[in-house]
């Protein structure tokens, strides 16, 4: 009998960045779960604004819900900083670990040296763009700034709710709970990702020894889109092991 797995997507994402590698797993017997985080996809936007634990908490109702005791978890992106804490703090509901392109592990100071040079630039860029022949340029300068600062998604989010939220969820390194990861844990990763560069599944791999890695030639940051045939090869034989 086929475990179920449960399928977290990433920020910005929904259940339906997922839909390809779904249908294909279905097709060999396994029962998928895959639905849309709070603030995502056709779900409403969560009343507050909310951290990682907060996701964690609804994953853990949402498994209750839909009577799923045991099963692997997929996390994608900003989905596998919500798995990772799941898995460590609920050991007994975990078969497996799946983190494919997963943020939230040793990348905060990078990140905290790149948003300072951001927020000197739109310092900058907004004393120059003042001037009356380049103030329509501000727009177009200050998404270049939350680009560089690797916040793109930030910029690109319009709910006051939702903003507070990524910042939350980004201010929290996960990394101390990979070594609470009492399960099987598989690692995907494009060699090309240049949003959660590949140096960070090797952080994971060194992190967690009961753990194997795949990297996916030519892929970046999506292989669920990028790739889902690959993909969904690497994970039916780690699903079947």
């Amino acid at each position: 009998m086929n475990h179920p797995i449960l399928i977290l997507h990433g920020w910005g994402g929904s259940s339906n960045s997922w839909k390809t590698v779904k249908e294909i797993l279905e097709k060999e017997g396994f029962k998928v779960y895959n639905p849309d985080f709070p603030g995502f996809g056709q779900e409403a936007d969560p009343p507050k604004p909310w951290s990682v634990a907060d996701y964690t908490e609804w994953i853990k109702k949402y498994s209750e819900r839909e009577g799923i005791s045991q099963f692997f978890l997929l996390g994608h992106s900003f989905g596998g900083r919500v798995a990772t804490k799941f898995a460590a703090q609920n050991p007994e509901k975990i078969m497996g670990l799946i983190l494919v392109g997963s943020a939230g592990f040793g990348r905060e100071k990078t990140l905290e040296f790149r948003q300072k040079i951001a927020i000197r630039l739109r310092k900058i860029g907004y004393f120059f763009v003042m001037l009356p022949f380049l103030k329509n340029f501000y727009p177009f300068f200050r998404k270049i700034a939350y680009i560089f600062a690797g916040t793109r998604d930030y910029y690109l989010i319009k709910n006051p709710v939702m903003k507070e939220t990524f910042k939350k969820v980004i201010a929290e390194d996960i990394t101390p709970y990979l070594s609470q990861i009492k399960s099987k844990v598989l690692i995907i990763w494009g060699k090309k990702d240049n949003t959660v560069p590949v140096n960070i599944a090797y952080l994971i791999k060194e992190k967690v020894p009961q753990s194997q890695l795949e990297l996916l030639e030519g892929v970046k940051h999506n292989p669920n889109s990028e790739a889902p045939e690959k993909l969904t090869e690497i994970l039916i034989n780690f699903l079947k092991s």
